[in-house]
């Protein structure tokens, strides 16, 4: 019986394997944080060819914050970058039903403070770490890259010396003001407002009814000069997240002169092959190689 209790955890751990670019090598299941006792994973997926120490992109996956994992493939849309020379993490973080905003945000800058603490340990560069997410993950990268040193939005494993601020932020069409979701939505797309949408649950209420809560979850209420530089992609027909939320996150770093690359996608929905054609890859691995390489070349800390 034990022995046929390890064949799916065997056959698991080699379908892992088998999707792994070639020349990386993966560390999985590391603990990052144990907020109430309960342990929280990260995986590192290291080149093994490339200078050290690896700039690193965290990729934080989305599921309207009551869905997926780091283990349910949306990683592997990351994982291209590693042939560029840059290590990818990937982190689980707590969802709505477990725990309510902002305990997301608390547990994804744990894991920024996890990767500088153990740097040099993987090769690692604590000086350039940039955060790259969609829908919901595009949301909580957003909000790494305009919160930094936030007192309510660092969480209670927060080190002044170890800070959980990021270089760049590539944000694929994450929401950012709830509350006017409904009202630019397209015709027949997704409802936010009633009590039991993806909002309403991560802060724990009817999203109208608490607005001062959806002001919390706001990147845009954040945005000061200070922010991280930002690429955002979003789709113009997308029927979940309306693109004019991007359009807001947009405006607001443009006003603050925070450097920012917004291109709307003709005719692309949530997500689709429009994100990860070689177009958007391009887009992509220019800005990450403008922000965290140019870091390096000029010597900024």
């Amino acid at each position: 019986m034990k022995r046929m209790a390890t064949l799916p955890l065997l056959l698991a751990a080699c379908a892992a394997a088998a999707q792994l670019p070639p020349g990386v090598k993966a560390v999985r299941d590391l603990v990052y944080a144990q907020p109430g006792g309960r342990p929280l994973h990260l995986d590192l997926y290291l080149p093994e060819q490339g200078a050290r120490p690896l700039p690193v992109v965290v990729w934080i996956y989305g599921g309207a914050w009551r869905a997926g994992s780091k283990d349910d493939g949306q990683t592997r849309g990351a994982l291209w970058l590693t042939a560029h020379g840059y290590a990818v993490a990937a982190f689980n973080y707590r969802l709505s039903q477990t725990a309510k905003f902002p305990a997301q945000i608390h547990d994804a800058k744990a894991a920024v403070r996890w990767l500088r603490r153990h740097a040099d340990e993987y090769g690692l560069d604590p000086q350039r770490i940039a955060a790259w997410g969609a829908s919901a993950g595009g949301h909580l990268a957003a909000l790494l890259g305009v919160t930094a040193g936030v007192p309510e939005l660092e969480g209670p494993e927060y080190d002044p010396r170890i800070p959980a601020r990021v270089q760049a932020v590539i944000d694929f069409y994450g929401p950012t003001d709830f509350l006017q979701m409904d009202a630019h939505a397209l015709p027949g797309g997704m409802k936010h407002d009633p009590a039991d949408s993806p909002e309403s649950q991560l802060i724990g209420g009817p999203i109208q009814e608490n607005p001062e809560k959806v002001r919390r979850a706001n990147p845009a209420a954040y945005v000061t000069p200070d922010a991280a530089p930002f690429l955002i992609l979003h789709g113009e027909r997308d029927p979940l997240v309306p693109v004019h939320q991007s359009e807001l996150l947009f405006e607001a770093l443009k006003k603050a002169g925070v450097p920012v690359v917004f291109h709307k996608i003709a005719g692309a929905g949530h997500g689709g092959p429009e994100f990860q054609n070689s177009v958007a890859r391009a887009m992509v691995l220019a800005f990450l190689d403008g922000h965290l390489r140019r870091r390096a070349a000029e010597g900024e800390r």
